[in-house]
């Protein structure tokens, strides 16, 4: 298998052009388990087959967690395949790309830099009241796409002050919550002011915390601009990766979320992962 590396905020991703069918879907989960677990083979938070589309799109992306389970949609995840779609002239600079949870649209801004319209929120629950070791915390649940991508969002006042085993064990148990029966990504965040927020993502698939999450982020801003906390555009969402930039287009009450970002492709080359025998 041919395969490139590409990270976007320090999410980094595996990515394998699937077109031609070379490779049997029922394996992609075993190729995201073996490929994406670090030291023992390339390592990634993720993996993305790019298919052939088949609802009008320009390619599609087929999203692996590193945990092998299906990912409806990734933000970081997109803004990469994004950007290997134009350098190996699949699409142009601007894309159309079939996701799980339906359709993405990137832009290419810049050689580096990729902005992506992120699914819209489908579903929203606010203030919903959870317990994490004797403390009472209110939450937001918002669900992007269909089918949705799951996100909790926590607003902290001290999040300078949490450990990350703190972060880690709060993130699991929110996460494993059973009014959240899909699990949930569970982003923990501060705002700075009105176009800055301070956050970090205990994301689902990965187990643990990520150094960026782009969906994320777009559910940060748009929960809490909600509540009139953050501005509606340029909002840099600070993660421990680097900055993201979202942007909330607003027109009679429909929401339009962008993200924007830098790239950096790190390799490209052939698997030769001797644990990955044919069948």
């Amino acid at each position: 298998m041919k395969f490139s590396k590409i990270q976007g905020t320090g999410n980094d991703f595996i990515i394998i052009d699937n077109r031609n069918k070379n490779i049997n879907g029922s394996r992609y989960s075993e190729i995201a388990r073996r490929l994406c677990t670090r030291r023992f083979s390339v390592g990634a938070d993720g993996i993305m087959f790019i298919e052939m589309p088949t609802k009008g799109g320009e390619y599609k992306m087929a999203f692996y967690n590193s945990d092998g389970s299906i990912g409806e949609m990734c933000g970081n995840g997109a803004r990469c395949i994004a950007r290997y779609g134009f350098e190996k002239g699949i699409s142009g600079s601007t894309q159309r790309i079939e996701t799980t949870a339906g359709f993405v649209n990137a832009i290419r801004m810049s050689a580096r830099y990729y902005k992506i319209r992120l699914n819209s929120i489908t579903q929203r629950m606010e203030d919903m009241p959870v317990q994490i070791n004797g403390e009472n915390y209110n939450v937001d649940y918002v669900e992007m796409g269909n089918p949705g991508l799951p996100h909790v969002v926590l607003l902290v006042n001290d999040l300078s002050n949490w450990s990350e085993d703190k972060l880690r064990r709060a993130g699991r148990k929110i996460k494993n919550l059973e009014k959240f029966p899909k699990g949930a990504n569970v982003n923990f965040c501060e705002v700075k002011n009105q176009h800055i927020i301070k956050a970090i993502t205990y994301e689902r698939g990965v187990e643990d915390l990520t150094l960026a999450c782009g969906t994320g982020a777009g559910a940060i801003v748009s929960v809490l601009h909600n509540k009139s906390l953050v501005a509606a555009s340029s909002v840099h969402v600070n993660m421990p990766g680097g900055e993201l930039t979202v942007d909330l287009e607003i027109n009679n009450s429909k929401e339009k979320i962008y993200l924007t970002g830098a790239t950096t492709w790190v390799a490209e080359g052939d698997v030769l992962d001797e644990e990955l025998t044919e069948d």
